[in-house]
């Protein structure tokens, strides 16, 4: 029996969002996000992280995030929407993320900072390639895109077991 090939985790946190007078969860994405995140998508394409599955914040910045970074995909990848991911802790992400499918093998999930970062920082531990995880330590800002190897089933995944391959922080080009 063939070993397990990794599975990807990509996080991608939401774009530059406005400040409207309006709640947190339904401020839209400024005009820099409007800008980066179809710079995401492209990276993502580019760099062949083509997600099978994408779970996204029901926030209004994170799904314009995905909706903009998912026209560059050329195609349509399946998506929930899941109240749990905005605001949520690294552990909480955690817990939705065990709940993927097995066969889905590059899961992406559109969320929040301080919880993406501490979720990418816990899952990686000492593991990186290329001075990733200095430069994801030092800051995850926005559009920011964090790619980890992840061996076992969803399910299994913990602190500590993953490789942190990648991180970028794609930026479209300014008027």
């Amino acid at each position: 029996m063939s070993k397990r090939a990794d599975a990807r985790l990509v996080l991608l946190r939401h774009a530059k969002s406005a400040w409207p007078d309006t709640a947190d969860h339904e401020r839209p994405l400024g005009p820099r996000g409007l800008r980066d995140a179809p710079a995401a998508g492209q990276w993502l394409r580019d760099t062949g992280c083509l997600p099978e599955l994408v779970i996204c914040s029901t926030a209004r910045r994170a799904r314009e995030t995905w909706a903009l970074a998912a026209e560059q995909l050329g195609g349509q990848v399946p998506v929930r929407f899941d109240e749990r991911v905005y605001a949520a802790e690294p552990e909480e992400l955690l817990a939705v993320v065990s709940e993927a499918p097995e066969e889905v093998r590059t899961l992406l999930l559109v969320g929040h900072n301080p919880g993406l970062a501490g979720l990418a920082l816990g899952l990686a531990g000492e593991e990186a390639d290329e001075g990733a995880l200095d430069r994801l330590a030092e800051k995850f800002p926005t559009s920011a895109i964090a790619v980890l190897a992840c061996p076992g089933p969803w399910r299994g995944l913990a602190p500590g077991t993953a490789r942190l391959t990648d991180f970028a922080v794609p930026r479209g080009a300014a008027p």
